[in-house]
């Protein structure tokens, strides 16, 4: 009986280099590099000034006291529901961006490519383009090949030290931590934080790159619901190009098989072979293409944005339709909507927001209290937040129908100071004397009112009063 040997599950990964390409996508995209890149790098050191006692970081998450700072919006930790709507709207863009084009954020914008682009072109810069890498690589260990490879890895590990350092900086003042950092003085919590996304740019960067997008990444099998027929993406037109080959006659078709697609794509696929999960549509394949139609006088486009649609209806000799007739259509104009009702909620949130934040949370347990006199009493903690950058000056008042009387624990008067950018808890009592018609009802409507005494503005909220019921 023979016996056959086991066949392996996984593959070896097959080293890609990409080769260098001009053209308008490579140009876009290296402007998006240095606009995103510039974007992360530089935003924790721009200043802004909020006044006394508050952080001058335009960006900052400060963990400490619960704070987000973004230029001259604060988000408080009760309004988590800004972030929230924030991610919401992130990922309403995505569906609308994938639906309409592809998937561009992964072309152009998703940090993995963006690291990946900036690590292949400290690559080239150092190894040469893809011919001199590929014999590099199947070269023998030597001095020069050493040399080349650990000078490439260096450049890799400082950009993977700077992208870690900067990622820190948005959670403490910039300019503090870089100070305590070249000291040595910086708490271990920011070294942990370098030091495991220095490790994962260095591996993701530069040794997974396309994996990570394959297997670590779920929107590469997501997309799929989110395109259609009329999206427009990386395509090939194949009722153009085949069959391939090089005779430049009629018995073929424009592609000459040059393999140019193939050696400019950095996930390493052929997009002659259609849609495939590992296309990011970076559309660098597009220029590859062009520069060879130019080169043999051929038309441009054979690789372009398409829609599946369009590719039918060239094949039959009838014209494609418009951009706009892709871009505006019913899945996407409903993205755009939701989008933007989002947006404009967000929006409108912020700017009706209180600067006086109050909440009454009356004591239960017991509803009331009967003093020895007769009078009824009810207890409140009451919670104020100064949002300001100086302590403020607040005064605590109620109204009813029915006569009570307010104090303030611990308090002389009714103002108490609520130090900057902080809660305070205050603890009040309400009380009805005997002779009042609140000490012997059920249940009396009550509201407190609290003032800023420097600016004049007023919030209140209601309450209910416990009295003996008849």
């Amino acid at each position: 009986m023979s016996s056959t040997e086991p066949q392996p599950l996984y593959a070896a990964r097959e080293p890609i280099f990409p080769r260098r390409v001009k053209g308008f996508y490579r140009n876009l995209k290296w402007w998006v590099m240095a606009i995103t890149l510039g974007i992360y790098y530089l935003t924790p050191w721009i200043r802004w000034d909020r006044g006394p006692n508050l952080p001058d970081q335009a960006v900052l998450i400060d963990m400490a006291h619960r704070r987000f700072y973004f230029f001259w919006i604060e988000i408080w930790p009760h309004e988590f529901y800004f972030v929230a709507g924030l991610l919401i709207m992130a990922g309403l863009g995505l569906f609308l961006f994938t639906s309409a084009l592809g998937r561009v954020w992964c072309g152009y914008t998703c940090p993995q490519t963006v690291w990946t682009d900036l690590f292949i072109l400290v690559e080239r810069w150092i190894e040469g383009d893809r011919n001199a890498r590929v014999r590099l690589w199947k070269a023998d260990w030597s001095f020069r090949k050493t040399r080349l490879r650990l000078t490439k890895w260096t450049v890799w590990l400082l950009i993977s030290v700077a992208t870690g350092g900067a990622w820190v900086f948005y959670f403490a003042d910039a300019p503090t931590l870089a100070v305590s950092l070249a000291t040595f003085s910086a708490p271990p919590i920011a070294w942990a934080t370098i030091g495991v996304l220095t490790a994962t740019t260095f591996v993701f960067g530069g040794f997974m790159r396309e994996q990570v997008c394959n297997y670590m990444c779920p929107w590469p099998r997501i997309q799929a619901a989110m395109m259609d027929p009329e999206t427009l993406t990386v395509a090939y037109r194949d009722w153009r190009g085949e069959p391939r080959g090089k005779k430049h006659d009629n018995t073929t078709g424009d592609c000459i098989d040059c393999m140019a697609c193939v050696n400019v794509c950095p996930a390493g696929i052929d997009i002659r072979d259609g849609q495939q999960m590992e296309c990011i549509t970076c559309a660098l394949c597009i220029d590859a293409c062009d520069e060879v139609m130019e080169r043999i006088g051929k038309p441009r486009g054979l690789i372009d944005y398409l829609a599946l649609s369009d590719q039918e209806e060239e094949a039959k000799g009838k014209p494609a339709k418009k951009i706009w007739q892709h871009v505006f259509r019913f899945r996407t104009i409903l993205y755009t909507s939701l989008w933007s009702i989002i947006g404009v909620a967000l929006v409108f949130a912020l700017f009706i927001r209180a600067d006086i934040e109050m909440t009454v949370a009356p004591v239960r347990n017991p509803t009331f209290v009967t003093l020895s006199d007769g009078t009824v009493r009810n207890i409140y903690d009451i919670r104020l937040l100064n949002k300001h950058g100086e302590d403020r000056e607040f005064h605590l008042s109620l109204t009813s129908e029915d006569v009570l009387r307010i104090d303030l624990e611990g308090v002389d008067g009714r103002n108490i100071i609520v130090p900057a950018n902080e809660t305070y808890l205050q603890r009040v009592y309400v009380s009805a004397r005997p002779v009042d018609p609140a000490a012997t009802t059920d249940r009396v409507d009550l509201r407190f009112w609290v003032e800023d005494i420097v600016s004049g503005e007023r919030a209140y909220k209601d309450a209910i009063f416990n009295g003996r019921a008849q």
